[in-house]
């Protein structure tokens, strides 16, 4: 590649980024000679595309090699549904309009710093960066801080509305499908 562009007189893009290879469990290149590839479409059967992009995403950063884990997929999984889940709790009780959020608790005010910290993470380590496993991790924590809120105020139901919009749109890059449906259901 580099050699075609040392003679090129117009380079066709800015910038190369190259990722890692797929690795086997046993550190091996997977490739399709030595029959230790992964079937995608068995994977999108049993956990849907959503769920691997995810596993791919947070397993390795881009430039590092991956290296494969059934486990890992199921973890991404697990994430989904505690995801999804929280969601319909949330939308069970009743759609929150976001109202005056201020005068909050402390421990109100601590979800709704680290939900706009989580924000501004994400957004340097997608837009800038390319860490895509450093963001998914920040989602992952912030929503481990939700999920401890068991407080069903108003105050509270607001706070965990905009924390779950803001969870929905940060991943959308990486699981488009569902959190396209996440965010049709908030």
């Amino acid at each position: 590649m580099m050699m075609g562009i040392h003679f090129m007189d117009d380079v066709p893009f800015k910038e190369v980024y190259i990722h890692g290879l797929v690795r086997d469990s046993h550190g091996h290149k997977m490739s399709k000679s030595k029959g230790n590839t992964v079937d995608p479409q068995a994977l999108i059967d049993q956990y849907g595309a959503d769920t691997s992009r995810l596993f791919m995403m947070f397993a390795a950063p881009p430039e590092m090699s991956l290296e494969w884990s059934d486990k890992g997929v199921d973890g991404a999984n697990r994430f989904f549904r505690r995801l999804w889940r929280a969601v319909a709790e949330h939308v069970e009780q009743g759609i929150v309009k976001q109202g005056e959020l201020s005068d909050l608790p402390e421990a109100f005010y601590a979800l709704r710093r680290q939900t706009h910290q989580t924000l501004a993470k994400v957004t340097d380590d997608i837009g800038r960066r390319h860490t895509f496993n450093t963001a998914i991790a920040a989602v992952m924590e912030l929503m481990n801080s939700l999920t401890k809120l068991k407080d069903q105020s108003e105050q509270a139901r607001a706070v965990m509305q905009e924390a779950l919009e803001m969870v929905v749109l940060m991943l959308s890059p990486i699981p488009p499908h569902i959190c396209h449906h996440l965010w049709q259901t908030l």
